[in-house]
């Protein structure tokens, strides 16, 4: 499913480039914008190209312990030991110590506001056993996500020729954070400061203080990557997202990050389509226990189109002809297109919203004759 919702982005994005004014410039080696309400890419620019992640993959480690904590293999108030790798760990630090154990709340916070990298490698030491192991969950991981110009070499992005990633990718992977684990992602990633071992550190995300809507997600910075900035803004219904990599400065990642969040809010607009389990049309079924299928989306179903354009946006159905019983609910059963001021602009699964059983042998056999003749 992300894989399809990157690929119809793309395309979606395309079409709404003719007719939304120019992207603003944006002062970084590559970036990318996006709106997660509709799932579509609003602006890209050198999205595939690899680069050093450097802290920002530390949205992979934390999206491997927030599965660990959902499949219950430990708990946020469950202290941890700190091995002395994770101690000796260089670059930035929480602070953690070899004879003092650590929560696993206690470390989340120091990876995500303090960007600890000895925080990462105790975490990644009690997910995986080691770093090593760690590391190979995080390559089998990114690509089921569909990370497809990604490799990790360690949990904390210290550099390493062979770790890489693309500003697309990690869009897909904040995009992956904020989805499957919503409770989380409110939970730590907009705290401006954090206190450990009688030391405060304040979240290097300087968009938490300048905008309200902001509420996450990661900085990065090493002298190859350059200063990044993985930036997520919700205004009302709508949540966006930005990647912004290579910039020249801390003021100018932060910048230049809002300019792309504001040019996304100023020029676009989100226009639901359908709601969640609303049916859109019920389409004939033959050899069926019933005549017909409630045809639906799975999920809100919303584009995002250049302001003022929502008016010229039309629907049609397209159903797989015939519907033969059985049908299982949420099986695909025909395709939304979307087309903006009569041009082709997005495409999107229709699913069953009911199970439709076979009629019997005789409606069966009745259904069999009609299809001949028709």
């Amino acid at each position: 499913m992300v894989r399809w919702i990157l690929s119809l982005a793309v395309f979606v994005c395309a079409a709404a480039h003719a007719a939304a004014p120019d992207a603003p410039r944006v002062t970084g080696k590559s970036w990318i914008l996006g709106d997660l309400t509709s799932g579509q890419v609003l602006v890209a620019e050198k999205a595939d190209e690899r680069i050093e992640p450097a802290s920002l993959t530390k949205l992979m480690t934390a999206y491997l312990v927030f599965a660990a904590l959902r499949d219950k293999k430990f708990t946020l108030e469950q202290p941890l030991p700190v091995s002395p790798r994770a101690w000796r760990a260089p670059g930035s630090r929480m602070f953690i110590e070899p004879r003092k154990p650590v929560t696993v709340d206690e470390l989340i916070k120091g990876m995500e506001v303090q960007s600890g990298n000895d925080a990462c490698i105790a975490l990644a030491e009690a997910v995986g056993g080691s770093e090593e192991v760690f590391v190979q969950m995080m390559n089998r991981e990114a690509a089921r996500l569909g990370m497809t110009n990604s490799h990790f070499m360690n949990a904390t992005g210290l550099p390493d020729a062979q770790h890489y990633s693309t500003a697309r990718d990690l869009y897909t992977l904040a995009a992956a954070v904020i989805r499957d684990f919503p409770e989380e992602y409110a939970r730590y990633y907009a705290i401006k400061e954090f206190r450990y071992n009688s030391i405060t550190q304040p979240n290097r995300n300087r968009l938490l203080w300048l905008d309200p809507t902001v509420d996450g997600v990661k900085t990065g910075l090493t002298e190859a990557a350059g200063y990044c900035l993985i930036a997520s803004s919700k205004r009302g219904p709508r949540r966006l997202l930005s990647v912004l990599l290579g910039s020249t400065s801390e003021s100018a990642r932060t910048q230049e990050s809002q300019k792309l969040l504001n040019w996304g809010y100023q020029f676009f607009d989100s226009v639901k389509l359908y709601g969640n389990g609303e049916v859109v049309r019920t389409l004939e079924v033959w050899k069926g226990a019933a005549n017909g299928v409630k045809a639906g989306s799975k999920g809100d179903l919303y584009v995002t189109v250049p302001k003022g354009e929502a008016p010229k946006l039309k629907a049609e159905l397209v159903s797989q002809r015939p519907l033969i019983a059985p049908i299982a609910q949420g099986q695909q059963v025909g395709t939304l297109r979307v087309a903006l001021d009569g041009k082709p602009f997005a495409e999107y699964p229709l699913i069953a919203l009911e199970t439709v059983g076979p009629a019997g042998i005789f409606g069966r056999a009745w259904d069999t004759l009609r299809l001949w003749i028709k």
